[in-house]
């Protein structure tokens, strides 16, 4: 099973660490960009704090105003898409990830995020090509979120053997990408291999951010293999850890049978 969520792999943190300004020397029209895009910057980082603090009108705001001072500020672009998709406000979502990406179309980021936002979108086929041009940026810093998001989207075609070289080709540039990890095990265990799914799974669970689909999918693997203890210890986290999950809830009425 594919899990329901597609990281978007931004840190928008260091998105607005990393963003120049212009100078302030010169001449007045480039002293008043800088201006702008400074106010821009503040009302930005703003707009993600409050974002971060789940105060998503004021965010909003913040966010709205940033782009008020500075239309091209990609950061601004980008942390309203995300307030925006949160919300359930998707063409608006859409419209500052695509505006962000005209902005910056070489950039592994903007290509990365909105073939992200695509693929969760079901545009599938037209979100893999941004992963292509993610990759394509030398100095995009995790190309492997673009090769395990690729094969993610690949997997909704589906395309198996595609999405299995791509989770491969991520996990060589980052052995502890969680979405490869986590992938390349189901997509193992649907091929009736659930040896190599467990190693994977067993990787994955080291990373210490376990989800309700990796519990389940560890319940399903171990019990594959015979192994009653180690699936019942899946189980047990499950239940413990996210007790009104779908999975938990499913377990117990299998459970019950």
């Amino acid at each position: 099973m594919l899990p329901k969520r597609l990281l978007v792999v931004v840190s928008l943190l260091m998105l607005l660490a990393g963003c120049a300004t212009t100078g302030s020397g010169g001449d007045g029209l480039k002293s008043k960009d800088s201006n702008a895009e400074n106010a821009a910057r503040i009302h930005t980082e703003l707009g993600q704090q409050y974002l971060q603090r789940g105060e998503l009108k004021v965010a909003l705001e913040k966010l709205k105003m940033a782009l008020q001072f500075d239309d091209d500020y990609v950061p601004a672009h980008t942390v309203i898409a995300v307030l925006y998709a949160r919300i359930g406000e998707n063409a608006k979502a859409e419209q500052h990830y695509r505006r962000a990406n005209q902005l910056e179309p070489k950039s592994g980021a903007t290509n990365n995020n909105l073939g992200v936002f695509l693929c969760r979108e079901g545009k599938v086929a037209e979100s893999l090509p941004y992963f292509k041009q993610a990759l394509a940026d030398p100095f995009y810093q995790t190309p492997d979120a673009a090769w395990s998001n690729a094969g993610i989207c690949e997997r909704k075609l589906p395309d198996a053997v595609t999405a299995e070289k791509d989770f491969r080709k991520a996990l060589s540039l980052n052995p502890h990408n969680a979405d490869a990890l986590y992938n390349l095990a189901d997509m193992l265990l649907a091929q009736g291999k659930p040896f190599p799914a467990s190693a994977f799974l067993q990787r994955f669970d080291a990373l210490g951010r376990p989800t309700p689909a990796s519990l389940a999918l560890g319940y399903r693997i171990e019990t594959r293999l015979g192994n009653a203890e180690d699936a019942q210890s899946y189980a047990r986290r499950l239940k413990s850890k996210f007790p009104d999950s779908p999975q938990a809830q499913n377990l117990a009425t299998t459970s019950s049978q």
